[in-house]
């Protein structure tokens, strides 16, 4: 089973970082369509590439919905440099619980910037929806 779904995530790793290489655009994001789910820890992956993070810090959200429940799954801080990395979101979601099964997954790639009163100001550079399998 294991090497199954290690097969799957590599061929799902593959397919993820394709359109990302094809796009052409400084930023982009991808939702692999697979998860985890255990002991209500939940864990997302996928790809993102973003091109500069000198007006401030770039993060990948993401948030999980099944059935009527809906939860934020972690943040991860992104790495500017043009290149194409992965990132995993993992959160102990104890209410709702997640099963495994049919879900879906909305990512953001967010860049925080000092808004006008020096507070921090999100600007989205990438959103992805995508429906995934968690296993």
């Amino acid at each position: 089973m294991r090497v199954r779904i290690a097969l799957a995530a590599g061929a799902l790793l593959v397919a993820a970082v394709a359109p990302l290489a094809q796009a052409g655009e400084a930023d982009g994001l991808s939702v692999h369509g697979y998860g985890t789910v255990a002991d209500g820890t939940v864990t997302l992956s996928g790809t993102y590439r973003c091109a500069d993070d000198s007006a401030g810090p770039v993060f990948v959200s993401s948030t999980l919905v099944q059935g009527n429940r809906s939860a934020g799954i972690g943040g991860t801080r992104a790495v500017c440099d043009g290149e194409t990395h992965g990132w995993v979101n993992t959160s102990v979601v104890k209410d709702p619980a997640y099963q495994p099964g049919a879900a879906r997954v909305e990512a953001t790639l967010m860049q925080l910037t000092a808004g006008e009163m020096g507070l921090p100001t999100p600007g989205f550079l990438a959103t992805e929806e995508s429906d995934v399998e968690l296993y």
